[in-house]
């Protein structure tokens, strides 16, 4: 793999570049390699609005030497660039069939790092998602995938199932946030090779 230069975060449903994986990866950044480019937009909460701000956002960057990281539904718009780009994407604990787990959250939602805040989950963003669903994945080993099986929110054997010809980090335990994201890291970043 060529040596990534640029790498693109993407945050989960209800969740915002103040997650703590987003944080982490962030300050991991700014102390190992303040070279890099990095980069952590809010998504909006349109999958179609969201793809397209982030297409316009990596525009210029080098496809050969990018590379998309997400969590949850981050996962699935990792998935999604990795099939567009050519790029490498790490996964942590991605969505699957996000069109079929968030029509059952369509109507106001809080976001999780400040229930001030409002946005409104649209009936069509249902539609969008499933649009947007890559049919299968053409390079698996372009793929990272973290997968616990103490995720409370998403199935792992759903994740297992759609990732496991790629590189899978299985986890016994955790949790879908996976609080215990430090002891993944080093592996995400060998993956990437940004050892230090």
């Amino acid at each position: 793999m060529p040596t990534i230069t640029h790498l693109l975060y993407l945050h989960g449903f209800r969740s915002s570049p103040r997650s703590a994986k987003a944080q982490r990866m962030a300050r991991w950044v700014l102390e190992q390699r303040p070279e890099l480019q990095w980069l952590c937009p809010q998504l909006p909460p349109s999958p179609a609005e969201a793809l397209c701000l982030v297409r316009n956002l990596l525009a210029d960057w080098p496809r050969e030497r990018m590379a998309v990281m997400g969590s949850s539904l981050g996962g699935f718009y990792a998935t999604v660039l990795a099939e567009e780009m050519g790029c490498p994407a790490v996964l942590l604990n991605p969505a699957v069939d996000p069109a079929r787990d968030l029509s059952r959250h369509i109507g106001e939602q809080t976001a999780w790092h400040d229930p001030n805040e409002h946005f409104f989950f649209r009936p069509e963003f249902v539609a969008e998602l499933r649009a947007l669903t890559p049919p299968t994945l053409t390079r698996p080993e372009r793929y990272f995938a973290v997968i616990a099986k103490g995720d409370e929110v998403l199935d792992w054997r759903e994740m297992w199932a759609r990732y496991q010809q790629c590189q899978v980090l299985l986890l016994e335990g955790s949790d879908h946030g996976l609080s215990d994201f430090e002891t993944q890291l080093p592996s995400v970043l060998q993956f990437l090779h940004l050892n230090p």
